[in-house]
């Protein structure tokens, strides 16, 4: 933001701002004289992001995101504070931005034609998904408040794409890896440091509890973690070009992380990749895995020389594996599933210990196929598997686990094949342009696009085994998105590379 638009800014929105100063003071002070240090300093916290947001709503977008991922911890552990709070900075964030736009007649969406693919890929699933909801198993309940997920997806995306200017793009990439270095500290201190946890987390065979953060699950934790350690690691790998500079009404600025963030990049990364390992979610770890080897092609300007190194990993991994220098329960980890997984009728098949997991998984995914049968076109509605399960259930699996963990046949089964095709279409857009970046872009520009390609990657092979749309990780998923239009402005330093470099 240059120092006309501050002004303008700043001119329409003191009035508003001196009426919230005065409220907030009069309110704070009421409360601080009845509240302890600690919630005091909490609200106060919460009082600053809320101005900080109405000057720059980019600050709630990310405060909006660390609080969002709180939820489920907020809802368990701390039930005076909301645990939706995350969506108020949201609200807050989008609010101040439509008046800023309305003020200055300059509201325009979307803001970049880059935009323009994913967001009609976008429309085009919430159409679907609207659709679906004609006759649905539970409007109120499941069906309204999925559909609203995925418009607030949407308006993230916009928010993030009309505010990145290249000033703030390496100040957001930072803000997304700060949060994530956060949830990854938690998830470590959960694995080794706390000494106890819950019971069913317990590591077979060890004194360590699987890594959860404040998700309260270890999947759905590992999958956010998953993503955000694919940006860390694109940014590392392809950013390196940091001394380019951009141009046009922002003037020479560089597109670069700040140094200090710079520096300290391998350290989140390795926070990260102790996070996804504590976990110990296979789903997560294979999810990574492909997407180190997607982004692995895409580093090189040629792909034969990326499918080369890819070809080297894999060698490097199975030298590993048959010298035995893998750890074997990383190894049992990753191969046991296998003893019990099945492409037939489970109805009959004798449960035990040992395939427990994997029986019940494939259960729920043939209930999905019988949900999708019954409604094939438009399916049983948006977030309606769950109360149109007991209709589907096999007889040994009456309870539903709130979705069918794996997105694509829980989507068929709620928004039928419309739905799915609809959003199939949607990444199928965000992979090809998030490709076609990679081609094109030099410095950070570069680096975070292959950090996006394998943040897809990551969520497209996890929710094979699950789904990721939950704890308000799809305020992550909306951010990152609106982060792809703004590696491509024409104010970024888009160097067009010989192939052969």
């Amino acid at each position: 933001m240059n120092r006309r638009e501050t002004t303008h800014l700043l001119a329409w929105n003191a009035p508003l701002s001196a009426g919230l100063g005065l409220a907030l003071a009069l309110a704070g002070g009421l409360l601080l004289i009845r509240l302890s240090p600690t919630a005091a300093a909490v609200l106060m916290g919460l009082a600053a992001l809320a101005a900080a947001t109405l000057i720059e709503p980019l600050t709630g977008l990310l405060g909006g995101l660390f609080l969002g991922l709180l939820r489920a911890y907020l809802q368990a552990e701390v039930p005076q504070i909301p645990a939706q709070i995350g969506h108020l900075y949201i609200a807050l964030a989008a609010g101040a931005w439509l008046a800023r736009g309305l003020a200055r007649r300059e509201l325009r969406i979307p803001a970049r034609k880059e935009a323009v693919p994913p967001l009609l890929g976008l429309l085009g699933f919430i159409a679907a998904a609207w659709l679906s909801l004609w006759e649905p198993a539970d409007l109120a309940g499941y069906g309204l408040p999925e559909l609203v997920k995925w418009v607030e997806i949407l308006l993230v995306l916009l928010l993030a794409v009309e505010r990145a200017s290249p000033r703030q793009l390496p100040w957001l990439t930072a803000g997304v890896l700060l949060v994530g270095l956060f949830q990854a500290g938690v998830g470590l201190y959960q694995f080794g440091l706390r000494g106890e946890g819950p019971e069913h987390f317990l590591i077979p065979g060890t004194d360590f509890y699987r890594a959860y953060g404040t998700f309260e699950q270890p999947n759905p934790y590992a999958g956010y973690i998953g993503m955000t350690l694919a940006v860390a690691v694109g940014v590392m790998a392809g950013g390196r070009d940091v001394g380019t500079r951009g141009h046009g009404d922002t003037g020479d600025l560089p597109i670069s992380m700040p140094l200090c963030l710079r520096v300290l990049l391998p350290v989140v990364a390795l926070a990260l990749a102790g996070g996804l390992v504590a976990s110990w979610s296979r789903g997560a770890w294979i999810g990574f895995g492909a997407a180190l080897a997607v982004m692995a092609v895409a580093l090189p300007r040629r792909s034969r020389w990326g499918l080369l190194l890819v070809g080297a990993l894999a060698a490097v991994a199975l030298a590993l594996y048959v010298s035995g220098l893998l750890p074997p329960a990383i190894v049992v980890r990753l191969t046991d599933f296998a003893a019990g997984l099945r492409l037939e009728d489970v109805r009959g098949v004798g449960i035990n210990d040992a395939n427990y997991a994997v029986i019940e998984r494939l259960a729920h995914w043939q209930a999905a196929l019988e949900m999708w049968r019954a409604n094939f076109w438009t399916g049983a509605g948006l977030g309606c598997y769950e109360p149109a399960y007991p209709r589907y259930a096999l007889i040994n699996w009456p309870n539903a686990l709130g979705h069918a963990h794996n997105i694509y046949l829980n989507l068929l089964a709620e928004t039928g094949l419309i739905g799915l095709m609809a959003y199939l279409a949607f990444w199928s857009i965000l992979f090809w342009q998030t490709w076609q970046a990679t081609r094109c872009l030099s410095g950070l520009p570069r680096g975070l696009a292959l950090g996006l390609l394998g943040a897809w990657t990551h969520l497209a092979v996890h929710n094979f085994f699950d789904n990721l749309y939950v704890n308000n990780a799809h305020l992550l998923i909306g951010l990152l998105i609106g982060l792809l239009p703004a590696t491509q402005s024409p104010n970024h330093p888009i160097t067009q590379l010989p192939n052969d470099q």
